[in-house]
């Protein structure tokens, strides 16, 4: 597929009755709209949790979430961060919100690298509704002091504006990690007032106790609050905390194959994937574990622990805001969503090897990632990883939770997509998305409301228009069961009946012609409606961009 330019008693008086009117009214309505959590992690795989197969991971408060409310098999994002991020927090497709390939500036409106004032975030029309609006975490979709959450509609604001961030202050006198072109130890904001770490404060734990702050201060007001809660663990560097770590000794000794294939069957037993569902295709970029030395199979086990003690603590922390919640009294009327940015990353032993140099994985300043051994595991049993259009890369867990409204250990089909979380908050909050907004006329949101399929009223969202997907050049269109893919990199066209086959083994293109030629069609208006271009006309940017002098730093 080719992308183209394109609240009376008796004896009280009539007039103090009817001045308490408009408070009670207000309260009641206040009583019905829940306060709001979205928890968004990132690089985390489909199969990374123990309710969607990851057995040997302690994610307890996770689990819990996910057996007292609700679990979809099938939820999609962006496959690649930021522009997850522009369509979760404004409810539009990446590209019409102004991110359509990264927090780069490219030289056209749809690829500017930043919100544009047309697309509102949840922040915004939230607020506009009454919400105290508050945000932890990472941004991504804009890191200049005028595109940052406080400028866009969050009344309080703790993280960094980035892709990425140090979990620790770097050890002194290290201003760089080898081989790096990413400042990944950028100044965090508290609002609009810079700050940074201190010495043995570990990030994931100050995002949590900042939100804490925030749920003190908003659950004295009586209007219910927003809260976003956007943990970059456990995306690289590979850095966590010793005590988690250790509980994780010798889990991996068995390897990624063996732990490929186990998520696979425990995510069958849960009912998170089909039965009929089969284990995508071994990578065969992967070499197999039983092949590697044992200084080798010591030297990935070490990272995989390090890797789960960091979902491990981001789930002790979701159970830090749950035991806030019960204390403010806020905890019966909260609905909690939690989904991935998408899946888990991919990439090559050369690289890991070569961060080898940075210190040993998981301590201040060293500068590891994840790749694509452990991440196939990690998207079990889907295909591929992060910024590519197959399941690896744009299925992730979706948990929502809303005691005496949610029923409890259901999971659906769901077929929800990031675009649709903001119109489910609007219509929980009861507030229309306005059509102007401080003198901007307003995208119109493509995306539907989650609410018939939470409350049990629909086991799928149904949609008039199909989903798609561009980023670099990769993209997919989705309509029904028929998914079509566009591989940038090999330049193929493939077709998959994703109800079939959802882990894209088998491409139909060549016998279903004219279920290709009906997609394209289709994924051709969306790049004119969305200003998507030929990813080919960037060419010359990232060739001067990439020039010797001109790396990024």
């Amino acid at each position: 597929m080719k992308n183209f330019v394109t609240m009376n008693s008796v004896g009280i008086a009539t007039g103090i009755a009817a001045s308490l009117m408009p408070a009670m009214a207000s309260a009641q309505k206040n009583e019905q709209r829940p306060n709001i959590i979205l928890i968004l992690v990132d690089d985390l795989g489909f199969s990374d949790i123990g309710s969607y197969g990851a057995s040997e991971i302690h994610t307890p408060n996770l689990d819990r979430l996910a057996s007292e409310g609700i679990r979809f098999r099938q939820f999609y994002n962006n496959s690649i961060s930021a522009p997850t991020r522009a369509s979760l927090i404004t409810g539009q497709f990446s590209h019409k919100a102004g991110v359509g390939y990264f927090n780069v500036d490219l030289g056209l409106p749809p690829y500017q690298g930043y919100l544009n004032q047309e697309s509102l975030t949840f922040g915004e029309v939230l607020q506009q509704a009454g919400y105290t609006t508050l945000m932890s975490g990472k941004w991504h979709v804009g890191d200049k002091l005028g595109q940052l959450p406080n400028q866009r509609g969050f009344d309080h604001f703790f993280g960094f504006g980035g892709g990425g961030h140090d979990y620790y202050a770097r050890p002194e006198g290290q201003s760089d990690n080898p081989g790096n072109h990413f400042n990944f130890n950028d100044s965090l904001y508290l609002d609009n007032s810079r700050l940074a770490l201190k010495k043995g404060e570990y990030l994931t734990e100050s995002i949590t106790t900042r939100a804490i702050d925030f749920i003190d201060e908003a659950s004295k007001k009586d209007n219910p609050f927003f809260l976003y809660l956007a943990f970059n663990a456990p995306h690289w560097p590979l850095q966590s905390k010793p005590e988690d770590i250790e509980k994780y000794k010798g889990v991996y000794s068995e390897g990624w194959d063996v732990l490929r294939q186990r998520r696979f069957e425990n995510a069958k037993k849960l009912g998170v994937i089909d039965k009929n569902t089969t284990l995508a295709k071994h990578d065969d970029r992967v070499r197999e574990w039983a092949s590697l030395p044992d200084d080798e199979k010591k030297f990935y086990e070490r990272r995989q622990e390090v890797f789960a003690s960091m979902i491990d603590r981001v789930d002790q922390e979701i159970g830090r805001i749950s035991k806030k919640l019960k204390e403010v009294g806020r905890y019966d009327n909260t609905l909690i969503i939690f989904l991935s940015d998408n899946g888990a990353q991919g990439g090559s032993d050369a690289r890991t090897l070569e961060q080898n140099k940075s210190g040993e994985v998981g301590t201040p300043g060293s500068w590891h990632t994840q790749n694509s051994n452990w991440s196939q595991a990690g998207n079990s049993p889907w295909r591929e990883y992060k910024n590519a259009p197959y399941e690896g890369g744009i299925s992730a867990p979706f948990i929502a939770w809303y005691p005496g409204h949610i029923p409890a250990g259901k999971i659906v089909d769901g077929i929800g997509h990031i675009i649709d979380l903001a119109p489910t908050f609007y219509d929980l909050a009861k507030t229309e998305y306005p059509k102007t907004y401080k003198g901007h006329s307003t995208n119109a949101l493509p995306g539907k409301s989650l609410t018939p399929v939470l409350f049990g009223k629909a086991e799928q969202v149904k949609r008039t228009s199909p989903l798609f997907w561009e980023r670099a050049g990769n993209s997919a269109v989705r309509d029904g069961d028929w998914k079509l893919v566009y591989n940038y990199r090999t330049k193929t066209t493939e077709l998959y009946n994703i109800k079939e086959d959802r882990s894209e083994n088998n491409d139909l293109a060549a016998s279903h012609k004219d279920i290709v030629e009906r997609l394209q069609k289709q994924y051709n208006k969306w790049t004119k409606e969305n200003g998507v271009v030929d990813f080919d006309y960037f060419k010359d940017f990232f060739n001067k961009r990439n020039a010797p002098g001109n790396a990024r730093k």
